[in-house]
């Protein structure tokens, strides 16, 4: 099912599906000082998220180098996570950029905000509570996510491919989450769909 108009956050991945088979069994452990640094942006992430709560309800806007700066540690963290659950191989950029807009930096990954000049000043109240169904779905395609990781690990070392389905699966996942953060995180007003694709 596509999307009649596209949603306000986009992501995706790009490149070959091939890997080379040993990559499983460390490249999980070349990520950690990726990791690290996308646990302290997420840290920073949560700060500017509570700035943008009160410009949101106080002016109906949150303020362009906010939003982008809140951007920008989502679209490292798809940069990180891509590469440290082996969806592909190049080491992904140390890169802070401030932008919605996805910089080019990595080729293989693509994630995308459109900057809302107005927002509901009621919403940031009950975004959270409008989001329940969303986190209620999103446990259980985390559970078979999980799964799918696993397969997809056991399928590269064998065969030194990512089964096709398996990947789009985990990245259609991994997209769904990012929109229902970026809809409780007052990065858009519009609901997210009931969806894992792209669009």
């Amino acid at each position: 099912m596509t999307l009649a108009t596209p949603y306000p956050t986009q992501l995706g991945l790009k490149g070959t599906r091939h890997i080379a088979r040993w990559r499983p069994l460390v490249q999980w452990l070349l990520a950690v000082p990726q990791l690290l640094i996308a646990y302290v942006l997420s840290l920073l992430r949560g700060v500017l998220t509570f700035i943008a709560f009160f410009t949101v309800l106080f002016t109906r806007r949150i303020p362009r180098p906010l939003f982008d700066a809140i951007a920008m540690t989502f679209r490292y963290e798809w940069r990180v996570a891509s590469y440290a659950l082996f969806l592909r191989e190049d080491y992904p950029p140390f890169d802070f950029q401030s932008a919605s807009g996805d910089d080019g930096l990595d080729p293989h990954t693509v994630v995308t905000f459109t900057y809302p000049e107005r927002m509901s000043r009621w919403q940031p109240l009950i975004k959270w509570l409008l989001a329940v169904p969303h986190y209620l779905v999103l446990f259980l395609l985390s559970i078979a996510a999980m799964a799918s990781v696993i397969v997809g690990f056991f399928a590269v070392l064998i065969t030194g491919e990512y089964p096709l389905g398996i990947r789009d699966f985990v990245v259609g996942v991994y997209r769904y989450n990012l929109r229902v953060q970026a809809y409780v995180g007052l990065l858009t007003d519009s609901y997210p769909p009931f969806s894992l694709q792209a669009g």
